[in-house]
Formats: C-alpha cells, structure tokens, sequence
C-alpha cells in the first residue's frame, strides 16, 4: 500500500506569488526522490491564494523523508510555510 497526502496552503493575500514560487522550486526534486510515486500541485482559479499538493509515496517513511529533505527545508518550510494564513494535510493508504 503506498502513502498518500492531500496537502492545502493557503498563502496570505499577496503572498501567492512566492508560495507558487517556492512550489515550483520544490516539484523537481521531490519528483526525484527515491520513494516518491507521484507529486503534483494545483492552485485553485477561483481562490489564487488556495494551493493544493497531491503527493504519494511508496511508505510512510518515504514521506518522512521528503519531509527531511533539503529541499523541503528550503522552499517548504523556509520559503512558503511562513507566509501561509493556513496549512492542512489529511493522509491515506492506497486500496489494492
């Protein structure tokens, strides 16, 4: 079964444009990682400042990992987790 996350950030009015920044930065690598499955994020037309992160995994510590990533540390926590109003993640296990 692999690990999934639902990620939403929500960027504080006029911070849009450096959370999609730090997004964009952070796809390519996390692509790259080795228990990555899939990584895509989304920002919502109706809502700009909405953006949310579909991210599997092969396991629960394939997540941690990226977590504990450079990367993560840069653009995520360094970059975009500071100008967001509010920030969400709900996980599941794939079926099958």
């Amino acid at each position: 079964m692999a690990y999934v996350v639902s990620a939403t950030w929500t960027a504080e009015p006029g911070k849009e444009g450096v959370v999609l920044d730090a997004i964009e930065k952070l796809t390519p690598p996390s692509r790259q990682e080795p228990g990555n499955l899939y990584y895509q994020a989304y920002q919502d037309p109706a809502e700009p400042t909405v953006f949310r992160l579909f991210e599997v995994y092969a396991d629960e510590d394939a997540y941690a990992a990226h977590g504990a990533s450079e990367h993560f540390a840069e653009y995520g926590h360094g970059q975009a987790i500071p100008v967001l109003a509010k920030r969400e993640r709900a996980f599941y296990t794939t079926i099958g």
